[in-house]
């Protein structure tokens, strides 16, 4: 009879703790699910912004969130970190999924000089929006970008 219970308890042990490494595992996938899904969609919000700032004509005004340029057309336009919506943004549309949100953004111009194009460094933190505890996870994405200079 005592060897029955001992053998039940054992079995009983070796479920929960299977149980636990599962449900663990489980966790971690779904983290490293978000964290990809972040990365990609900074991916892309940043190649957008390279691809236009690459051929820009001109920076007209940069601060830490935002950048005004004239495009290669000569036609103004910008982009923006906004922090309080958590989303970055081009004078045309959103460039962010509303899956993430945008934590810390930092842009730096550097106006260039004789010989040195002027160049534009992006630094910007996100995580998952709908990402709680264990699960969220801040993604940082840099990029720089050298303007063409015609």
């Amino acid at each position: 009879m005592i060897e029955i219970l001992v053998v039940i308890l054992v079995f009983a042990t070796l479920a929960a703790l299977s149980t636990e490494s599962l449900l663990l595992s489980l966790r971690g996938s779904k983290r490293s699910e978000s964290s990809i899904g972040v990365r990609e969609n900074l991916n892309y919000a940043l190649s957008i912004i390279e691809r236009q700032l690459h051929n820009a004509e001109s920076i007209e005004s940069c601060t830490s969130t935002s950048i005004s340029y004239n495009d290669a057309q000569s036609l103004p336009a910008d982009f923006n970190c906004d922090l309080i919506s958590g989303q970055i943004a081009s004078s045309s549309a959103q460039l962010t999924s509303t899956s993430i949100r945008v934590t810390a953004c930092n842009i730096v111009c550097d106006l260039g000089s004789a010989g040195v194009p002027p160049s534009v460094s992006i630094s910007v933190t996100a995580q998952d929006a709908s990402a709680t505890g264990f699960e969220q996870q801040q993604v940082t994405t840099n990029t720089q970008i050298m303007l063409r200079t015609y």
